[in-house]
Order: structure tokens, then C-alpha cells, then sequence
């Protein structure tokens, strides 16, 4: 065997190792679409590799070429596929479908050219070089519209699809320097060139694999975090995932620096609406009051179910009075809000405790702040907003 044969053989057990992979990451969760498809480019990978390898037997060579070549295109294609569908966009399939045909009318015309011609070589990674470029512009195009920005895993893919693509372009010139190709397609896999070609290949189609792979393994990390950290009733994080992000946030306050408003909310009477309407009529009631807190919240509000019918916001760069102009809001959205499986007329109501950071004051003494002005709302007849004053606020707004 060949040392470009034995290459081949490694290119392909590596594509059926990472074809197992994204296939149990497409298993573990039908979410993760983009794993179906890069199972399947690199199943399609692998019968690329068989198909190679079996050039030298096939009765009608030019066949064997043909089947060759369009078995990678098509493995370029389930790829950019995957690709749209971890950035949720749509794939280019005007412009996949246009090179599909450019594709095929090229390895058509190049059958009966000179292997040597650098015009034939060029005409048969032409639509590669051009496929990967499109995947490529993919992930530019995702990745610049992300709101967070590119991440580190995007960099790097951008960098490995744009050294994928580069390496297409550069093997008419590969085969030039190398000797050439062999002189009959059978020959090939006894060059130079073919040892070569397959090296460079395995690097960058193991180097982008892993990449993939880590992505998608990010991506599952970050929802088994979301997970963890979010209430399933309510769909607002839990009150661990609520205390972390107070934590960091109060932690990262330089000293006198952005204010910070905190408002804890309880809902009014909500034993008896379980004792009376039953617990499935409860959870409607905590899902519309989650529903309120949204409508009424900015995007970078924090919000919190921190108790069974106890929640918190957090409201960076809020002070006292902006804080209690949420909690009023939020108060008179709910007390007006429909909610199904009750009558019309009936109304239900929250009581609010509103607090503002003092200098150097902890995260747990602002909850705790916020707390007192909650009951003290509850002792003055429920359906209210009482706020936590400080040192620093003296004549600010008299008890609501």
C-alpha cells in the first residue's frame, strides 16, 4: 500500500469517528439539528475516501472520477447545511444548486483533457474552492450579526474554512510542482501529489471536525447551564441562577459607581387561589405574573422566581425612583391582566419592595433591604409599593 493509500485509509476511519460523534450529539438532543448534517457530510466523507480508493478497479475510469468528485461536493454541501442551521440562517440554495450544476458540466468537460493541463486541475477544484467559500461566508455572515460578536470558536472556524478553501485554490499548482497527478486516474493514488493533497487534507478536515464538535459541545453546555438555572414554570431563572447574577453584578460595581435597583415582588393571597381554584390555576397565575414582569422589563433587566410565589428583578443603572416606577407598572399590568380559566372580573394583585445599592453595601443586604419594604407593603394592606431607603436618600419619596 501506498503511503497516500495509507493516508486515505486514515481519512477515512477519522470521518467515521467524527460522523459517530455529531450522530450521538444529534441524539442526545433533536434540537441540535446541525449535528444531523455533519453526520451526514462526513458519512459522505467517508464514501469519498472509498470511492478513492477504489479508482484504480472501476471498469469505466471516467465513471469512478465522476462519482469521486460529486460524492465531496456533496460532502461540501451537507456541510454548509450544518452550518446554516447552527447560525439559523437560511442556506444559499440558489447559489449551492447554480455551483451543483457548474460542478457537473466541469467534471463533464475536464474527462478528456490532459491530466497535466493546469486549466483541467483548476476546473476540477474550481467548485470545491467555491463550496467551501460559501460555507465560509456563512459563518462571516452569522457571526457579524450576533449580537454578543464573534466568538473565539467562530474566529477559529472562519480562520480553518478560509485555509480549506485556500487549499483547493492552490493544488492545480500542488500537482505542477509535485510531479503531476500520475497519468491515469488510476495512477493517482501513487504521487507524490496524492500523499501530499491527503495530508493537508486530513489536518484541516480534522482541525474543522473538532471545531464543530466543540461548538456544538459549547452549545450543550450553555443549555444544560440555562437549564439548571431557569425555573420551568415561570421561564425566569430560578433563584440560584438569579443570586449569581446579582452576585456578579453588585461585585462588579466599582464603588459610587452605576445605581442598582432591586424589586421583590409577592403575589397576593396566593394560598387561598390554590385552596380555592386548584394548583393548575396557580401556576396560570405565576405564568401571567412572568408574563407581566416581561412585557414591563428591559432587555437587560434580570428576572427572577426566587419562591414559590416570590420573584425579584434586578434593574442596573436604576435608582430608587426608577425602580419604584417599575414596580408601580408591573403592579397596575397585573392587577388589569385577564387570565384564563377565571371569570372575567376577577383580578389578582402583587406587593412590591424596592431597594437601592448603597455604596459598598453587599449584594445580600440589598435583598434583604428590599425584603423589609415587600412586608412592610404586605402590613399596609397588600397591593402596594413600599421602598427601602438609605443614608444617602433622606427625603426621597414617603412610604406609597
Amino acid at each position: 500500500m501506498t503511503g497516500a493509500g495509507f493516508i486515505l485509509l486514515i481519512n477515512l476511519a477519522v470521518a467515521g469517528l467524527f460522523c459517530a460523534s455529531f450522530v450521538l450529539i444529534a441524539l442526545y438532543d433533536r434540537r441540535y439539528r446541525s449535528a444531523r448534517w455533519f453526520a451526514a457530510a462526513y458519512a459522505m466523507g467517508m464514501a469519498y475516501a472509498v470511492a478513492e480508493f477504489l479508482l484504480p478497479i472501476f471498469t469505466n475510469i471516467k465513471v469512478g472520477v465522476f462519482v469521486g468528485h460529486m460524492a465531496f461536493l456533496v460532502t461540501l454541501i451537507l456541510l454548509n447545511v450544518g452550518l446554516a442551521r447552527r447560525y439559523e440562517i437560511e442556506p444559499p440554495r440558489l447559489l449551492t444548486a447554480a455551483l451543483v450544476v457548474v460542478s457537473v458540466v466541469a467534471s463533464a468537460f475536464l474527462q478528456d483533457m490532459p491530466r497535466g493541463s493546469f486549466l483541467r486541475n483548476f476546473l476540477y477544484q474550481g467548485p470545491y474552492f467555491l463550496m467551501q467559500s460559501v460555507g465560509l461566508s456563512i459563518v462571516v455572515r452569522a457571526a457579524a450579526t450576533r449580537p454578543a460578536g464573534r466568538r473565539p470558536v467562530d474566529v477559529l472556524l472562519i480562520g480553518f474554512l478560509g485555509l480549506s478553501a485556500l487549499h483547493y485554490l492552490s493544488k492545480p499548482f500542488l500537482v505542477a510542482a509535485l510531479g503531476g497527478s500520475g497519468a491515469t486516474p488510476r495512477d493517482y493514488i501513487g504521487t507524490t501529489y496524492a500523499m501530499v493533497s491527503q495530508s493537508m487534507g486530513t489536518v484541516l478536515v480534522v482541525a474543522t471536525a473538532l471545531l464543530l464538535l466543540a461548538m456544538l459541545i459549547l452549545d450543550i453546555v450553555k443549555d444544560i447551564t440555562a437549564r439548571s438555572e431557569t425555573d420551568s414554570l415561570s421561564g425566569l431563572l430560578n433563584r440560584r441562577g438569579f443570586e449569581e447574577r446579582l452576585n456578579d453584578i453588585v461585585e462588579r460595581r466599582p464603588a459610587n459607581g452605576m445605581p442598582i435597583a432591586i424589586v421583590i415582588c409577592d403575589l397576593d393571597h396566593f394560598k387561598k387561589v390554590n385552596d380555592t381554584w386548584g394548583h393548575a390555576a396557580g401556576d396560570r397565575v405565576i405564568a401571567a405574573f412572568a408574563a407581566t414582569l416581561r412585557e414591563v422589563s428591559a432587555g437587560h433587566h434580570v428576572l427572577g422566581r426566587i419562591g414559590g410565589e416570590e420573584f425579584a428583578v434586578l434593574l442596573p443603572g436604576s435608582n430608587l425612583a426608577a425602580g419604584r416606577l417599575f414596580a408601580e407598572t408591573v403592579r397596575a399590568a397585573f392587577a388589569g391582566r385577564s387570565i384564563e380559566g377565571f371569570p372575567p372580573e376577577k383580578c389578582f394583585t402583587a406587593s412590591f419592595g424596592v431597594a437601592e445599592i448603597a455604596p459598598g453595601e453587599a449584594a445580600a443586604s440589598l435583598t434583604a433591604r428590599a425584603d423589609g419594604a415587600l412586608y412592610t407593603a404586605k402590613r399596609a394592606g397588600r397591593d402596594c409599593v413600599r421602598v427601602s431607603h438609605t443614608r444617602r436618600q433622606p427625603g426621597a419619596f414617603g412610604a406609597a
